[in-house]
């Protein structure tokens, strides 16, 4: 296979890959597909991306799918990830919801969870602050396009170089058992979180409003239409007081009108308050 006729294949992948996920794969990052797609080839008995893109193109729903956009996904993650917004979430936000939420019931909601330390940190806050929450049904729900990091956050099972990154030794203690040369997230943490497959641009798994949202490092990859369709789904689950909270380089300017950033907290968003989004809380309410 020529050189040329090999990048036109891998342009021909990430076309699906945005096709299936709505995330651009730049130039800049396709010398990563051909390397992180290896396994996927060699498990399918695939001699080369030619055989692989024939079998993405013969049916989009198979495990072979599934793999290949777990592949190209950027799945990094860690407990605790940007600590000083967890501190934010921990210090400021979750205060005020308790102090403002009519009803003892708090719902949270993170957007492209990856393998589940950013729900098991926010649990660990949440039972930190166990007083705050005491008579409360509180629930953290955790959403990702790939079933394969949806199984690892389900099982709540990590290496040693997992916890090591950004979990304080009194929490790990705390909350994790150890399994050999692993660690288990505790049943306390369990009861409250849970995990869906599920994709932002058309999500199915979540129903309801939410009081916390968290879509980190997810919008990145985004076309700017496309950010648009991923704000007016989450949208559609919060209310004109639910806090969203973004990634570093994230920001709803230029995508659409329907969040602007919070007056009162730094970092975080709200819905813009219009006359139709104040009838649409009050039927939902």
């Amino acid at each position: 296979m020529t050189d040329s006729s090999n990048v036109q294949i891998m342009r021909a992948i990430a076309a699906f890959f945005e096709q299936m996920t709505g995330q651009n794969l730049s130039e800049s990052r396709m010398w990563r597909v051909e390397t992180a797609l290896r396994d996927v080839m060699r498990q399918h008995g695939l001699k080369d991306l030619s055989d692989l893109l024939y079998a993405l193109q013969a049916d989009h729903s198979d495990q072979i799918a599934a793999a290949t956009i777990h592949c190209i996904t950027n799945h990094e993650s860690s407990f605790f990830r940007d600590l000083k917004v967890f501190e934010m979430v921990e210090k400021q936000l979750l205060p005020h919801l308790n102090a403002t939420l009519p009803e003892k019931l708090l719902r949270i909601w993170c957007v492209g969870c990856s393998t589940g330390q950013e729900v098991y940190s926010l649990a660990i806050i949440l039972k930190r602050q166990e007083e705050l929450w005491k008579n409360w049904r509180v629930s953290v729900i955790g959403t990702d396009i790939s079933p394969f990091s949806i199984t690892k956050a389900q099982e709540g099972l990590y290496q040693q170089m997992d916890v090591q990154r950004g979990l304080p030794i009194a929490d790990l203690l705390r909350w994790f058992e150890p399994v050999q040369d692993r660690w288990r997230i505790a049943p306390d943490l369990r009861a409250i979180t849970s995990f869906r497959v599920d994709n932002i641009l058309e999500p199915r798994a979540v129903s309801g409003k939410f009081d916390l949202i968290l879509c980190r490092n997810v919008l990145l990859y985004f076309t700017p239409e496309l950010r648009g369709r991923a704000l007016t789904s989450i949208a559609r689950h919060a209310r004109t007081d639910t806090q969203l909270v973004l990634g570093a380089g994230e920001t709803t300017i230029g995508a659409n009108t329907l969040f602007s950033p919070s007056s009162e907290f730094r970092g975080a968003y709200q819905q813009a308050v219009t006359p139709v989004s104040q009838v649409m809380d009050r039927l939902a309410s």
